[in-house]
């Protein structure tokens, strides 16, 4: 590491190095090398000093010894290199590297590593250790902790890639049949396009599709909602008023009497009321066909959606099936009014569901007993459900919910479902429904009870607001409470109340004879009777005459004949062309899974063709931690590295390189022992200048001092 500025470096070239140096050798995976030169003091190796800070219990540092054949004469790295002297876990691979004169003479690399191993053949300090020096080693090392790192990193790449593979095969099987090189693929294509868009379609009609909406109601469901509780709040909408009925009736008796005072309850009055009654089923009964038509339509839009690759297609098949809906919608339309119209052809008063002349009074009679009884022990429960009551909670800081039960005679409302703590419970007589638009701020949809006879419904509350969360549930509600007898206001409610003020006919009802208001009430029960076999009838046929006009007309249509349209559109290749995003997307999705089935096939080969290295055991480093102690002094007798350098006696040596006798056991080396002023060209003092200073006049001058490796040309840390 640069420690002074040389030229246009920055003051501070060396914090900037390490912080380089930091940002990579902090990462888990990164394997230290740890490089110091062996003509150094190895105890002021900075390499080994931020090793440590990373990575103190060395499971990823490598020594690395370098400048071998430039040591003072008489020394050597022999106990460094074994690993006894400043050990590491991973312990330490000496290299020589080319000199500045080898690097001026042109010295190739093969050469050089040719001389490299001859040096450590030839020296007697390391010809033990040659198969285990050099760059070669070195490289082999590097390699083998690559490969265990990819072993260890295996299970879970294969684990990734393996799910990733599974999620692309789904996609990937769409596009099997659609190969390029297949010449009859837009052909196969558009049958099973044709054939999956049938399937689908009868799925979403039918309820059994595979992948069922669990946040609302679609295809079918939808439609069966219109049939049971739509068309039905619709018929009831259409329903007579009573004050409405009853003056209605009371004009036909009298304009059938004419001048004459009739004395018998003329039947012409009840025909004339029924017709007018039924007439007005048409309303709702084609509403309710344009309702299916709607479902059928976005059915139809969900279905193509997973044409998206056909743009064209897609269009066409849209085009086609629609165009046949509305042809479909025609001739429903012309059934269900030729079923009202059967109605109002004749009027069956034979039925065995109606009440007769006879029975109309007393089945009056009957039903207003009832109603005063108030039998307790039938009270059928017609809904229960979460409601918010928007309009009392706004002087008690804000709208509350509540749990609410509704009946045939009441509804009340509880703290919460477990109906233990009862609020309130309000009667369903004279009960009416409205619709109440919502606020500015307010995302929940509103409507209202209130009293036909202007009493309040709640305490001081003219009316009762009820709040849901979507508008499908108000529509439920609603039909609900119809089942309870509480209708929706008329639109025109207020204006005939108020005509009919003008009018002085509120005063002509109730200064209505005894006479007249008896017929009226036997005409009225009489209307009533009819009127609901009427409802229940063409609530029954509604539904049958849809399904079998509309629905199932349709389904056959795309199984049997939506094909031969198709081909009768025009060229096959232009109906089938693939949208420009559809195809990349698909050769993206290709050349992604090939590229994971090879990943997955070379990391199988990986497993079978290599093996792991156990990591070395541990060694004693504590060397590292006195060496942090004494950073701001130095002491040759706290330094082992001349124990490294310190050779035997001369005469003592044997001919063969074998344990030096003189260096004491790594152990003992931290305590300083006294072979430092045995070392030739040693300072006998033992504070002055480091161990390697002698063997500088030994060098050349320090011409170069970019070159890491040379002879004379290494300026020594």
């Amino acid at each position: 590491m640069t420690k002074v500025p040389v030229g246009d470096q920055p003051a501070d070239i060396e914090f900037q190095i390490r912080d380089m140096l930091m940002q990579f050798v902090t990462k888990e995976n990164c394997l230290i090398l740890a490089v110091s030169p062996a003509n150094s003091d190895l105890a002021n190796s900075d390499a080994l000093k931020i090793a440590k800070e990373v990575d103190p219990q060395g499971q990823r540092t490598i020594g690395v010894i370098t400048k071998l054949d430039l040591m003072d004469e008489g020394t050597d790295a022999r106990d460094v290199l074994e690993n006894k002297l400043l050990p590491l876990r991973r312990g330490y691979i000496g290299v020589v590297n080319r000199s500045q004169k080898d690097i001026d003479g042109k010295k190739d690399i093969t050469a050089a590593l040719a001389a490299e191993r001859k040096f450590f053949l030839s020296h007697p300090s390391y010809r033990h250790l040659a198969d285990r020096m050099g760059t070669p080693y070195l490289q082999k090392v590097l390699n083998q902790q690559l490969t265990n790192h990819i072993r260890d990193t295996l299970p879970g790449l294969r684990n990734k890639l393996q799910s990733q593979l599974l999620s692309i095969e789904k996609e990937v099987d769409e596009y099997k049949n659609f190969r390029p090189d297949d010449p009859a693929r837009k052909t196969k294509a558009l049958l099973q396009m044709v054939q999956q868009f049938a399937v689908d379609f009868e799925k979403r009609i039918e309820g059994s599709g595979d992948q069922i909406d669990t946040y609302e109601l679609s295809g079918g469901a939808r439609i069966n909602r219109i049939f049971h509780e739509r068309f039905p709040f619709e018929l009831v909408k259409m329903e007579f008023d009573e004050k409405e009925l009853r003056r209605e009736i009371s004009y036909a008796i009298k304009n059938i009497h004419g001048i004459r005072t009739g004395l018998f309850t003329p039947d012409l009055a009840f025909e004339a009321t029924v017709k007018k009654q039924v007439q007005k089923l048409k309303e709702p009964s084609i509403k309710c066909v344009d309702m299916v038509v709607s479902e059928l339509t976005t059915t139809i839009r969900k279905c193509s959606e997973k044409l998206q690759q056909y743009p064209r297609l897609r269009e066409e098949m849209e085009r086609i099936v629609t165009t046949h809906i509305r042809e479909r919608e025609g001739r429903t339309k012309e059934q269900v009014m030729l079923l009202i119209d059967i109605e109002l052809a004749y009027m069956n008063t034979n039925h065995e569901d109606f009440i007769g002349f006879a029975n109309a009074q007393q089945r009056s009679n009957q039903m207003s007993k009832k109603k005063t009884s108030g039998n307790q022990d039938e009270i059928l429960v017609i809904r229960k459900g979460w409601l918010t009551i928007n309009n009392i909670g706004i002087m008690k800081g804000g709208s509350k919910e509540y749990w609410f039960v509704l009946t045939a005679e009441n509804l009340s409302w509880y703290k919460d479902d477990e109906e233990k703590e009862k609020k309130y419970m309000l009667s369903v007589d004279n009960l009416k429904l409205r619709d109440v638009e919502k606020g500015f701020m307010s995302s929940k949809h509103i409507f209202a009870l209130f009293n036909t006879e202007q009493r309040n419904v709640y305490k001081d509350y003219r009316q009762l607001e009820l709040a849901c969360e979507t508008q499908e549930e108000v529509d439920s509600w609603k039909a609900s409470f119809l089942r309870a007898g509480v209708y929706p206001e008329r639109v025109g409610d207020k204006e005939k109340a108020s005509e009919t003020e003008e009018n002085g006919s509120d005063s002509f009802m109730h200064s209505m004879d005894p006479q007249l208001e008896r017929q009226v009430e036997t005409i009225r029960n009489l209307v009533d009777s009819y009127m609901a076999i009427v409802n229940k009838t063409v609530r029954d046929l509604m539904p049958k005459t849809i399904m079998h006009l509309m629905i199932n007309n349709t389904k056959e249509f795309i199984f049997s004949e939506l094909l031969a349209n198709l081909y009768s559109c025009g060229d096959q290749n232009t109906l089938m062309e693939e949208s420009a995003e559809q195809a990349q997307r698909r050769d993206e999705m290709l050349r992604m899974y090939h590229a994971l089935k090879e990943a997955l096939s070379i990391i199988g080969d990986i497993n079978t063709t290599t093996v792991s290295t156990p990591m070395p055991p541990p060694v004693d480093d504590s060397w590292l931690q006195v060496q942090s102690v004494p950073a701001g002094r130095r002491s040759p007798t706290s330094s082992p590295t001349p124990q490294r350098r310190a050779p035997a006696v001369p005469p003592a040596r044997p001919g063969s390189r074998g344990p030096a006798p003189g260096p004491p056991p790594a152990g003992s080396a931290l305590g300083g022992a006294p072979p430092v002023p045995s070392r030739p060209g040693a300072s006998p003092d033992p504070f002055g200048p480091p161990p390697q200073v002698p063997s500088r006049p030994n060098r050349a001058p320090p011409g170069v001092p970019s070159q890491p490796i040379g002879s004379g040309k290494s300026i020594p840390s």
